[in-house]
């Protein structure tokens, strides 16, 4: 192997353990901020966001109540005794089961 080659693969790894060790000690390195740090946004940069975001939902709304969607699919009374009756025959059976089982 080169020896250059060796040694810039060593540094590279030492730059990255030097990061590990910066962040587990809580410090930051490179471009990050540490925490407690961060400078939030000023009251008029959220109000501009919170108007912006309002207008959206408005628009969506308003297309929303204009697209006629699908109604609702609903059971019939019949469809939903079969499918009760179906499960308390299938928790019968379970029970049974585990009757013979204790």
């Amino acid at each position: 192997m080169d020896t250059r080659r060796i040694l810039q693969e060593v540094e590279a790894e030492i730059t990255k353990l030097e990061r590990v060790a910066d962040v587990l000690r809580g410090l930051t390195s490179g471009r990050g901020t540490p925490r407690g740090k961060r400078e939030g946004m000023s009251a008029a940069a959220r109000k501009k966001i919170s108007i912006a975001q309002k207008a959206r939902w408005a628009a969506s709304a308003v297309k929303g109540q204009a697209v006629s969607t699908k109604p609702k699919r609903t059971m019939s009374a019949s469809a939903r005794r079969k499918i009760a009756a179906a499960q308390r025959a299938r928790w019968a059976k379970t029970k049974a089961q585990q009757k013979k089982a204790a």
